[in-house]
């Protein structure tokens, strides 16, 4: 495939606290909570699980940087930007000449609808993101989506685990599991493999129990004992966090903020930054989880997958 074309050569003088790699696309959404079967007008936002993640963490304060690639169209300019102007670093987004930014809609109760195939994003390589000092991050974030978008995508997140995991920068991975990108029977081993690499990883409950039939929390932390700190997500109940300390789990959780949501998705990167801006700030359990709550709320109030201040 035709690389990727960097975007921007400006030279970055400090590696960020926080680097995400992922596909944003720009996405449409009614602007009240109704379905698109009912909706007369639709709203344009970005949306991405890992500039989410970005984005998030930027509003808390934390120096972050987004990695992907766009089109060489009006859409990927609109993408980029709009990370941007959150206050990410998006020097290292590539624009690829050759293929389209990716485009999704959102339809309030009923999920999305994606129209991501042979997306700039997708063609990504590990070469192309070869100048990219993952190394020297304290967090790097991946998630779940974007190993399942093309065999490239695949093996540039191997790479990526690779290059984290041989250095001090702590590797979070939001499962993330979407049932339309995988093949069947591909997705439980794949991500149950890159779960087990990482140091820091979120999953939902419904998630955990849909691809790799768990029940209980601690169910998934029997499956995934490896990790640092597993982060299991059960909806408007709660949050628990396993922590390895020497021999031994300490298990916390921590309740959920009863919200009447009007649109949950994004919710969970926006759970995923605050909790990792808790943790970058030395913030202990019950505070991660507690910021994460607390910021996912925003999302949970709103259809789209950031805002800027807190609707109450």
């Amino acid at each position: 495939m035709t690389p990727a074309l960097p975007h921007s050569n400006a030279p970055h003088l400090l590696t960020p606290c926080l680097i995400t790699l992922g596909e944003t696309m720009v996405m449409l959404t009614p602007g009240r909570a109704q379905s698109l079967a009912e909706a007369a007008e639709l709203q344009v936002h970005i949306g991405g699980a890992e500039s989410n993640v970005a984005t998030h963490a930027a509003a808390l304060g934390i120096d972050a940087a987004w990695v992907s690639a766009v089109g060489a169209d009006v859409l990927g300019t609109r993408v980029r930007d709009a990370v941007a102007a959150r206050g990410v670093d998006v020097g290292w987004v590539l624009t690829d000449p050759d293929a389209p930014t990716g485009v999704y809609f959102k339809n309030p109760g009923h999920g999305v609808l994606y129209y991501r195939a042979g997306s700039a994003a997708s063609r990504l390589t590990a070469d192309a993101v070869a100048d990219v000092p993952f190394e020297n991050a304290e967090v790097v974030h991946l998630s779940g989506i974007t190993p399942a978008l093309s065999p490239e995508c695949a093996a540039l997140v191997d790479t990526v685990f690779d290059r984290a995991s041989s250095s001090d920068a702590l590797l979070s991975f939001d499962v993330n599991h979407r049932a339309a990108l995988w093949a069947p029977g591909e997705a439980a081993p794949a991500l149950l493999a890159l779960a087990r690499r990482a140091d820091i990883v979120f999953v939902g409950l419904d998630e955990a129990h849909d691809v790799w039939g768990c029940d209980t929390a601690e169910d998934v932390r029997t499956l995934v004992p490896e990790p640092a700190r597993l982060v299991v997500k059960d909806g408007d109940v709660g949050a628990t966090e396993f922590a390895r300390e020497g021999d031994s789990d300490s298990k916390v959780f921590v309740p959920a903020v009863p919200t009447e949501v009007v649109e949950a998705v994004g919710a969970g990167d926006a759970f995923a930054a605050a909790y990792l801006a808790a943790l970058i700030n030395g913030a202990d359990a019950l505070g991660r989880l507690g910021a994460g709550h607390a910021r996912a709320r925003l999302v949970l109030l709103s259809t789209s997958d950031f805002v800027e201040d807190d609707p109450q």
